[in-house]
């Protein structure tokens, strides 16, 4: 297949100025949070806050560079939080029952990954609405879990090199935070310079010129799908090192934190639109908003209230965005 097929512009390029102003936006937004919370409470700025703060990010960023990429192909995994709970107890299960922390990370990368793949395939097989494709994943994921396990899934061996997976540090770096880095570089550079990420934001941009143009669509999203559910493997495994324990409910809400924070970014629901720049630009400002409310001491339920708030928001923005690019 040539090159000559495919639409003559760079990935993203429709949107590059829009992008780079969304983003300078969200600068002085996270800017401007982090001087008015640091005002009011001065502890903010304390080293010991901005590793929590990062380690916050890093889950988060690790699975929003994934649906970052399905967004970019007009698809998305509501599926995340649930997936994310029920691979640390898988993961925390298998390493329980073997003794091997490495059979345990390998079932739990495998359920993951298996659950993305299953995603995927209902979506560009049986050619079932994806949004409707995984609300349905999750109700099966977070019935699932209970039947697998009734409780907590707790770390018996306590295996230092698990524990370490979540709250160790490298070079005063927490290891959460440099495997976020990790990902979010090999995601960036995926999309951005590789005819992988070319070709997913022109099936995003037009699916139907995308196919007539001999790309594999269904190919594509079958593997945006996949990389998604390893990534949650990963940010799962994560989480039950920091918990020491999998827990059920742990991933309650997490798929409409990943999701606010990927559209805030400026990826486009409509496919053929966003970076991973914004996107990490979005996952600070939630995060930054969300420790706000902690050391400020207001209701902890303003956590849940927030994501809701930035979608609709962030989807009014695309919405204007689409109009004005019409015009």
């Amino acid at each position: 297949m040539s090159t000559e097929t495919l639409p003559a512009r760079k990935p993203g390029a429709g949107m590059s100025l829009v992008s780079d102003r969304s983003q300078i936006v969200l600068l002085g937004i996270l800017a401007l949070l982090c001087i008015a919370i640091s005002l009011a409470a001065p502890q903010f700025y304390t080293g010991a806050n901005v590793i929590a703060i990062l380690r916050q990010c890093a889950l988060v960023l690790i699975v929003a560079t994934g649906m970052t990429m399905l967004l970019v192909a007009a698809e998305v995994d509501l599926s995340v939080g649930a997936s994310l709970a029920f691979t640390g107890c898988v993961g925390m299960d298998v390493t329980n029952r073997t003794g091997s922390l490495v059979l345990g990370t390998l079932a739990a990368l495998a359920f993951a990954g298996g659950v993305g793949l299953f995603n995927g395939l209902v979506v560009t097989r049986l050619k079932v609405n994806s949004l409707i494709a995984t609300i349905a994943t999750m109700m099966m994921l977070q019935g699932g879990v209970y039947l697998y396990t009734r409780e907590a899934v707790q770390n018996l061996h306590q295996i230092r090199a698990f524990t370490e997976l979540g709250a160790g540090y490298v070079g005063g770096l927490p290891i959460p935070v440099l495997i976020a880095a990790l990902i979010f570089i090999a995601g960036f550079v995926a999309l951005r310079f590789t005819t992988f990420g070319r070709y997913l934001y022109a099936v995003g941009a037009n699916g139907k010129a995308a196919r007539l143009s001999g790309l594999r669509a269904e190919r594509l999203k079958l593997v945006a799908f996949l990389a998604t559910g390893l990534l949650v493997g990963v940010a799962g495994l994560i989480l039950a090192s920091l918990m020491n324990a999998g827990q059920p409910t742990a991933g309650r809400g997490f798929e409409l934190t990943v999701i606010a924070a990927v559209i805030l970014g400026g990826t486009s629901l409509s496919g053929g639109r966003g970076t991973l720049v914004g996107t990490l630009l979005g996952v600070l400002v939630l995060k930054v908003i969300d420790n706000g409310i902690i050391i400020l001491r207001w209701n902890q339920d303003l956590q849940m209230v927030v994501p809701g708030v930035v979608i609709i928001l962030a989807t009014w923005l695309d919405l204007v965005r689409r109009r004005r690019d019409a015009r």
